[in-house]
């Protein structure tokens, strides 16, 4: 199959568009826009600004992507973008907009994601792979959202949150600090740390041993309220100091998050400047 671009579509000549790219009637396609093959647009896609889309994405319609962060500090010259991976589907009404002047100046969507409809991912997030938005959900700008976690619908996450590896977020919550790998939040305005998401573990292969230490690891710190320090002794004793890489992420993350402000491990980012890239910085001093 060849690319099928409708008459009634608007994309512009600088655009790249990849093989086997379908893209519908109402589209509009800006110049700095880069499609990978088989990605395909349904109507009324926007896809402007610097973005690039890899292979094999679905976009339905009203899609709005790459558009202008909404923060104040943007310029509307500045050198920011969205980057998409590969085997992602974006729902009706989804929109992601690009960077602003902070950090690296991207939006970043990995791999294999889903993103239904109506959900937003605001300027500077970072979405890795395996990840799911459920209708109506809403990330604050450089929020983190890593492997196969899920944000459950209408759920708000303040900007510079993580929502760690395996995460679960229940429906309507407002999540104002960093949920931890594999733990399951729920509450509709101060989440609280339930119970592990043993569902998504199971799913995603995790050895039993380690799921029966996560268990034991959540409890000790979310329900007897133990300190990291008697923790780490703890499985130091039990495990013999050998650590399955699940409770070592945990901890981690844990330890970042209590190390920030307000419960955010990434508050520390939240004034770092934009880095430029070695090309534009030799250009400026050419």
């Amino acid at each position: 199959m060849s690319t099928q671009i409708s008459h009634l579509a608007h994309v512009d000549p600088k655009a790249q568009i990849g093989q086997d790219v379908q893209i519908g009637p109402f589209c509009f396609v800006g110049p700095d826009v880069s499609i990978g093959d088989r990605t395909v647009l349904e109507s009324h896609v926007t896809l402007t600004g610097k973005t690039t889309v890899g292979s094999d994405n679905r976009f339905w319609q009203n899609c709005v992507i790459g558009a202008e962060p909404q923060d104040y500090s943007y310029r509307g010259n500045a050198p920011t973008e969205v980057v998409i991976g590969n085997h992602n589907q974006l729902r009706e009404g989804v929109t992601v907009n690009r960077g602003a002047e902070k950090e690296d100046g991207v939006t970043r969507i990995g791999n294999h994601n889903l993103l239904m409809s109506n959900s937003h991912v605001a300027h500077n997030c970072r979405i890795y792979d395996h990840a799911m938005l459920v209708n109506g959900v809403l990330l604050g700008g450089h929020v983190h959202v890593h492997d196969r976690a899920i944000v459950s619908g209408n759920s708000v996450v303040h900007h510079f949150a993580t929502i760690g590896t395996l995460a679960f977020v229940s429906g309507g919550c407002r999540v104002p600090t960093d949920v931890p790998p594999f733990m399951l939040a729920a509450g509709s305005d101060n989440p609280e740390i339930k119970t592990v998401n043993l569902i998504g573990m199971k799913r995603a292969g995790i050895p039993d041993e380690s799921i029966r230490v996560i268990r034991h690891a959540q409890r000790m710190l979310y329900r007897e309220h133990k300190s990291l320090k008697v923790v780490r002794e703890h499985f130091e004793t039990e495990l013999q100091g050998i650590f399955p890489i699940e409770l070592i992420t945990l901890l981690s993350a844990i330890e970042q998050q209590r190390a920030g402000r307000m419960g955010r491990a990434r508050e520390a980012a939240r004034t770092t400047p934009l880095v430029e890239s070695k090309e534009t910085a030799a250009k400026k001093s050419a």
